[in-house]
């Protein structure tokens, strides 16, 4: 099985994405592993898209994390399923808050061997705020998935739209029942 878990940044998809893999023993890929590099500088697309492919042909099956709509021709060439985490725009961004603020205090580095950490400055008082980036892609978010649910050219493609705690549950019980 090949599943992308989408959404708007503090969604949950990561969590859910880890979760997905570890229930059914399958590879669990970042897409921010492989555009993020040191200092903050992202991956030019020449770079990034060969990375992908080999990361996806690594293995039969996946459970890919992130949006990166650039990417799509690549990984959803042969997808399964995705997994759309449409949680409300006040959950999400409190849920955004609260990682922020988690990963200023731990200053934990969010992808290994980057450096990159967030700071309370970065997160909170700055342009490249993840929570500003969470306020200003929400609702464009939410707009491009009910597009792409409904686009015949991703017809081979199984659309799951998750919107509380108790369908992800659900889906990961489905999907566990039936691998």
């Amino acid at each position: 099985m090949k599943i992308n878990l989408v959404g708007t940044s503090g969604s949950g998809k990561t969590t859910l994405a880890k979760r997905l893999a570890a229930e059914l023993s399958l590879p669990y890929i970042e897409m921010d592993t492989l555009y993020w590099r040191p200092d903050w500088q992202g991956t030019p697309d020449e770079q990034l898209l060969p990375k992908l492919e080999a990361a996806l042909n690594a293995s039969p099956g996946w459970v890919l994390d992130g949006n990166y709509n650039r990417t799509r021709p690549v990984k959803w060439r042969y997808i399964d399923m995705v997994v759309w985490v449409d949680c409300g725009f006040a959950r999400t961004l409190w849920q955004a808050v609260k990682r922020a603020a988690t990963r200023a205090w731990t200053q934990q580095e969010l992808w290994p061997g980057t450096g990159n950490r967030e700071s309370f400055r970065r997160s909170f008082l700055s342009r490249e705020s993840v929570l500003l980036w969470t306020i200003k892609t929400w609702r464009s978010n939410r707009g491009r998935y009910i597009a792409d649910m409904h686009n015949p050219h991703y017809a081979h493609i199984r659309f799951v739209r998750i919107t509380c705690r108790k369908e992800a549950e659900s889906l990961i019980a489905e999907l566990t029942l039936n691998r």
